[in-house]
């Protein structure tokens, strides 16, 4: 669902960036107070192992399209929904900047349409109140089935919307939605299953992880109990990233499908950034190299938050 810069407007683009980038503020100030320092190692492996899974497109069955898991419902159930959509900027971001994957005027859009969708509202909305705290495996996937697709479908949505207010195509706004819009909701089932599936692993090992928003399983007491986690999901991230991406269908993704259907184009994107390093991923190992870059991007990122955090602190202490 990347849009490209070809869709969008500089005004539209303004406004979704503006947009973004106060939704990104106020994220930052909320995984600043969690003060669960212990999290941020797990927003590195999380970030990373999304960014992988994002490299494999599975087919969708009789379209001659493809579609790729956001992983917006996935974070959240795990970081927190703005410590999720935090992660998941910065797997867009890389995307964007090193691999052309989404255009740069468009990355607003793409972090609203993306992250926001499904950290922001799906989880909280339709995930949390259907799985809750200590729910069995059955509500959990039910959950994360629903929240996965509501997501997908706002993000479709979003996409249209963001198209016919820029005014720069010529996509009839209906027909356009009436390809977009079941094209992902049969991909947001496909990322529930994935979705629901790997949760309800999460729950069956470590049940801990997915109630840490409500009762901080990631203080220093804890750290054992996830670090077997880390190891998992980091070891996932390795095997995605290295050696599943050669199953990744060559099929256009459900935007480009769309787009292809309407105005009969068989390409539609734009030119890679002059700073891409890797447009279109065109590296064997393009998939390790930008999940250690979500990862170090991450790392970095929370690590400035935490040390701000700390120097704040020390003058209210020193008061007292």
């Amino acid at each position: 669902m990347h849009m490209a810069d070809a869709l969008v407007s500089p005004a539209v683009a303004a406004g979704a960036g503006v947009a973004a980038a106060a939704l990104i503020g106020v994220a930052a100030h909320k995984v600043k107070t969690i003060r669960r320092e212990n999290i941020i190692p797990l927003m590195g492996v999380m970030g990373a192992f999304v960014f992988a899974a994002q490299m494999i497109n599975f087919s969708i069955p009789g379209t001659g399209s493809s579609g790729h898991v956001i992983g917006g419902v996935l974070l959240a159930a795990v970081l927190g929904p703005w410590a999720a959509f935090l992660t998941l900027c910065s797997v867009l971001i890389i995307q964007c900047l090193v691999f052309a994957d989404g255009g740069l005027l468009a990355l607003g859009c793409n972090i609203l349409n993306m992250a926001a969708t499904s950290c922001l509202i799906a989880y909280p909305l339709i995930y949390k109140p259907i799985a809750g705290a200590n729910a069995g495996a059955g509500r959990i996937f039910v959950g994360a089935l629903l929240a996965s697709v509501v997501g997908l479908e706002i993000g479709a949505l979003g996409v249209t919307a963001e198209t016919e207010l820029s005014g720069i195509t010529a996509l009839p706004t209906s027909v356009f939605l009436s390809f977009m819009l079941p094209i992902h909701l049969a991909i947001g089932a496909v990322e529930g299953v994935a979705t629901g599936a790997v949760l309800c692993f999460v729950a069956k090992y470590r049940p801990e992880t997915l109630t840490a928003n409500a009762r901080g399983a990631y203080d220093r007491g804890n750290r054992r109990r996830f670090r077997r986690l880390l190891v998992i999901f980091g070891a996932g991230t390795l095997v995605l990233a290295s050696a599943f991406t050669w199953l990744a269908s060559a099929n256009p993704d459900g935007l480009e499908w769309s787009i292809s259907k309407v105005a009969g184009l068989t390409e539609f994107t734009s030119k890679a950034l002059p700073t891409a390093v890797m447009p279109e991923y065109n590296s064997t190992f393009a998939g390790v190299i930008g999940a250690v870059l979500v990862m170090t991007m991450l790392w970095a990122i929370s690590t400035l938050l935490f040390h701000s955090l700390r120097r704040a602190e020390v003058p209210s202490r020193t008061k007292k």
